[in-house]
């Protein structure tokens, strides 16, 4: 079998019967993991919730919730009481997101994001452990012994990071339970993968400890252009108005040239030009689009690669067609 993800939408347009009903559809057919995101749209805890009371076997997380704007044992009372909620269900999803939505968001300091994930890593996870709250760290210094006033459904939640700094990258590897990379084109999955499970070799860890999510897309559709320029126009918005990081990470994967244009090609003429100006085979190489059979072929390379959790979208309205598309991408 293959281990699938899906997501959810977290912005515009919302019908919650809809999104209920996905997530069924998806339970039924054996998919792994329902994720949600969340930046500045709709907050994914509330509707983990409701998900958590209408499923009963798909894993239930985040794919991401930043590390800013709740505290650590926020995070950890809302995961431990969703975990409840789900019958053991959750997987925290965390990253430091960037300077943009944290600054200008929610308004706080965009400060020592390295540190402060080792820091929520760390505390999470002794709450779950039900370990008196006794921690001095270099953000948080939690001297009362605190305990949650219930007993969590399991002593650790896995949490998956999203990095793609060497620094952070090496912490996620010695620390987290996965990886969430972004924007890793077909040719880039050696290199990457290589380095990534070398840094977890180094931490002394099993690789089969540490998932690693697929991210490039995996589409149903037969509106090709359509998915293949979301993906553009996504691509080209992190690159241009999400800050340096992706730009960053562009470049250290050899694009940088490609990251300019798209910089100045937005600068001068907005969300098309700087989308138009990826070129068109790096944009193929960040997703697969077509049938299922093509879909089923791109997951098993993924597999292959070292991937270990596949995030899949099938355009199929119909319930009962999107099952059976579903059970045939699971395998």
């Amino acid at each position: 079998m293959r281990r699938l993800s899906i997501g959810v939408n977290w912005q515009g347009a919302f019908d919650l019967n809809e999104v209920i009903e996905q997530a069924k559809v998806a339970d039924d057919a054996g998919v792994e993991l329902l994720s949600i995101a969340e930046a500045w749209g709709r907050d994914a805890l509330t509707l983990l919730a409701v998900l958590a009371r209408e499923t009963s076997r798909i894993k239930l997380g985040t794919s991401i919730v930043n590390i800013f704007s709740r505290t650590p044992a926020a995070l950890a009372q809302h995961f431990a009481t969703l975990d409840e909620l789900s019958g053991g269900r959750m997987l925290i999803g965390l990253g430091s997101s960037g300077p943009n939505v944290i600054e200008h968001f929610h308004g706080m300091p965009f400060d020592r994001p390295l540190q402060r994930t080792r820091e929520y890593i760390e505390i999470i996870n002794m709450i779950m452990a039900e370990q008196p709250l006794n921690y001095n760290g270099k953000i948080f210094k939690l001297e009362r012994g605190f305990t949650l006033r219930f007993k969590p459904v399991r002593p650790h939640i896995p949490i998956h990071i999203a990095s793609i700094t060497p620094k952070s990258l090496q912490q996620t590897a010695r620390l987290a339970d996965g990886w969430i990379p972004i924007f890793l084109p077909k040719p880039q999955w050696k290199p990457q993968l290589d380095a990534f499970y070398s840094m977890v070799d180094a931490a002394g860890r099993q690789r089969s400890e540490v998932d690693v999510r697929n991210p490039s897309a995996v589409v149903v559709s037969e509106n090709r252009e359509a998915v293949k320029a979301a993906e553009a126009g996504n691509a080209a918005f992190y690159i241009a108005r999400m800050g340096d990081f992706y730009y960053e990470h562009f470049s250290r994967m050899g694009y940088a040239d490609e990251a300019n244009a798209v910089r100045r090609a937005w600068a001068d003429g907005g969300s098309a030009a700087g989308a138009a100006a990826l070129p068109r085979d790096l944009v193929e190489d960040l997703s697969t689009v077509g049938s299922v059979d093509e879909c089923v072929d791109a997951l098993e390379e993924a597999r292959e690669a070292g991937f270990t959790l596949h995030g899949v979208s099938v355009h199929e309205r119909d319930p009962k067609k999107r099952y059976e598309i579903y059970r045939r991408l699971v395998g």
